[in-house]
């Protein structure tokens, strides 16, 4: 893997809080593999997510819980050595993270070794304290939250979240719980615009959207 050198140049934790606070919008895409990753870096994309939805778009799986660290570890090198300019976030994979706070940062050291600059976790609950631990040992974490791939059997499928008022009000809870963890920005996957602009306007650090309207950062 090439060697990447920090710069002035180079997306990180705070330059996307900077965007945040100035309002500039802040792009974000998933890449795969070495190809995909330089043409969009060069692109100037911000934030690259190596994500484990390669389980359905490379290997053909149903859902992302078949795709293990090993997979994920690969397609991180691959995006890794394709980057100059982006921030790159690997997806932590199914039970490589829930088992245990000690699993989770082993696995998360695994992957900042792979190339990646930091790891994404999806959900809240015990995850907060697991974010906190990772985030207290230098492994920047972000946040996922409101349709969870990983939980779709628990959701009953890829149905939208946070449909009710009470349900938009434990998303946002969720979201500052997240935030106050030590997550430099967090997803919000299919959730109403409504809702996905109550949390980025609570938040001080970056929400970003996927299927979640315009009103993210």
């Amino acid at each position: 893997m090439a060697e990447r050198r920090p710069g002035a140049d180079r997306v990180s934790v705070r330059s996307l809080a900077r965007m945040k606070r100035e309002g500039q919008k802040i792009v974000c895409l998933t890449a795969y593999d070495f190809p995909t990753a330089r043409i969009v870096d060069r692109a100037g994309v911000d934030l690259i997510l190596v994500g484990d939805s390669a389980a359905n778009v490379v290997y053909g799986a149903e859902t992302t819980l078949e795709i293990g660290m090993e997979e994920m570890l690969y397609h991180t090198r691959a995006v890794a050595a394709a980057v100059e300019r982006a921030f790159v976030v690997a997806d932590m994979p199914f039970l490589s993270y829930q088992v245990s706070v000690e699993q989770a940062v082993a696995n998360a050291g695994r992957f900042l070794k792979a190339g990646a600059e930091a790891v994404k976790l999806e959900g809240a609950g015990p995850i907060v304290e697991t974010t906190r631990r990772l985030v207290e040992l230098g492994i920047p974490v972000m946040g996922h939250l409101g349709l969870t791939p990983q939980s779709v059997h628990k959701l009953g499928g890829y149905r939208l979240q946070a449909r009710r008022s009470d349900e938009q009000e434990r998303l946002e809870a969720d979201s500052r719980r997240l935030e106050e963890a030590g997550c430099f920005a967090v997803v919000l996957e299919k959730v109403p615009v409504e809702a996905a602009r109550r949390v980025a306007a609570a938040l001080a650090i970056p929400v970003i959207g996927i299927g979640a309207g315009p009103d993210c950062d």
